[in-house]
């Protein structure tokens, strides 16, 4: 499905995203060394054993909310907007681990037309992802510039 155009999202919607993906050692991995991120939590299984209360390696949370925002783009935004104005209130109340599989759920908090581009407009979403226990992992809101399908007040 592509994404929706300005007019076409509803305030208090809820979408439950079809995509769910389990995150891999690989996933970690990569992304922790790629973003130069060599904190022994993310990549030392012995350090994260044995020196933290985990007792094993924490996925990189910018990994988990790149997910959590990438998985929502394909019902929500993918074509149609314009870019991302920003993040905001960004939390991770459990850590995700290696063999974890996360679903999506986003809210369409608000929405309004942009004073300055008529064909534009701002979305305000609100992502959480959850494990396959259904606990909460991450969340946050999003703004993003969305093309409008009319100049249309």
């Amino acid at each position: 499905m592509p994404g929706l155009y300005f007019e076409e999202f509803e305030e208090g919607h809820v979408f439950q995203h079809p995509i769910r993906r389990t995150v891999t050692e690989t996933d970690n991995v990569l992304f922790s060394t790629m973003t130069m991120n060599p904190a022994a939590l993310h990549l030392d299984h012995h350090y994260a054993g044995t020196e933290t209360e985990f007792g094993k390696p924490l996925v990189n949370s910018l990994f988990t909310l790149g997910l959590m925002i990438g998985i929502s783009v394909h019902d929500t935004t993918l074509g149609t907007t314009i870019a991302n104005l920003g993040m905001t209130d960004v939390t991770f109340p459990k850590p995700v681990f290696h063999g974890d599989t996360l679903r999506i759920e986003t809210r369409v908090v608000s929405k309004r037309r942009s004073k300055s581009r008529p064909k534009a407009g701002i979305v305000t979403f609100e992502h959480k992802a959850f494990n396959q226990r259904n606990e909460e992992v991450a969340r946050c809101t999003r703004q993003a510039f969305m093309i409008a399908k009319t100049g249309d007040a």
